[in-house]
């Protein structure tokens, strides 16, 4: 485990309710439920001043939702780095966990055992790991991906709708999600015709 040295100072309730969740603070690390007795790098998950009763919730860069009481001196509380402050263990990010859907043209299984070949080439036998595996055979088939805003306009026709294309192709749709307010619409795809006169 892999920690550095941060001078920091520990806040007030008073002072957390002051932040936003641009504000880089530390909080307790912690991985499934189990206390590592040193510090990660997180930010509130909204505004100080939206928490009542003296207790925030904080995300770690590692995707932990941690909830703190600052004024309980029993819990670590939270830190903000300050040069007049005391040292703290923080906990370093040692890389970053790719959830991976690969799309492999007429695969098999021979063409998914080449690519995780070479990325444990490219990144090391240690690094690269299968943690879950799906083979789903891909209809030959598209479809256009739109987003539109969850609450259309009222008696807005089809030609008019407030959407933005996105993908074609139909299997990528489970991996992704919309964007806040917006909605996935699914259409069997047209191919843009140009009918432009030519001479």
């Amino acid at each position: 485990m892999n920690t550095e040295k941060v001078t920091a100072r520990r806040l007030t309730a008073e002072e957390v309710s002051e932040l936003g969740p641009q504000d880089g603070i530390f909080v307790s690390a912690e991985m499934d439920d189990l206390s590592l007795d040193c510090y990660a790098p997180a930010s509130l998950t909204e505004p100080g001043q939206k928490f009542e009763g003296g207790s925030f919730t904080a995300r770690t860069i590692f995707g932990q939702e941690i909830r703190v009481l600052p004024d309980n001196s029993e819990e670590p509380g939270i830190w903000v780095a300050d040069e007049a402050g005391e040292e703290i263990e923080v906990l370093q990010n040692a890389g970053v966990l790719l959830n991976l859907a690969l799309f492999v043209p007429n695969g098999n299984r021979e063409s998914l055992d080449s690519l995780y070949s070479a990325a444990r080439d490219a990144f090391g036998a240690g690094i690269v790991q299968r943690w879950s595996e799906e083979v789903v055979a891909v209809p030959d088939v598209k479809v256009d991906l739109f987003e539109e805003p969850a609450r259309g306009r009222k008696n807005a026709n089809g030609q008019n709708r407030d959407r933005r294309a996105l993908d074609i192709y139909p299997t990528r749709v489970r991996f992704m999600e919309p964007s806040d307010g917006w909605k996935f619409i699914v259409e069997p795809h047209k191919e843009i015709v140009d009918e432009t006169p030519t001479i």
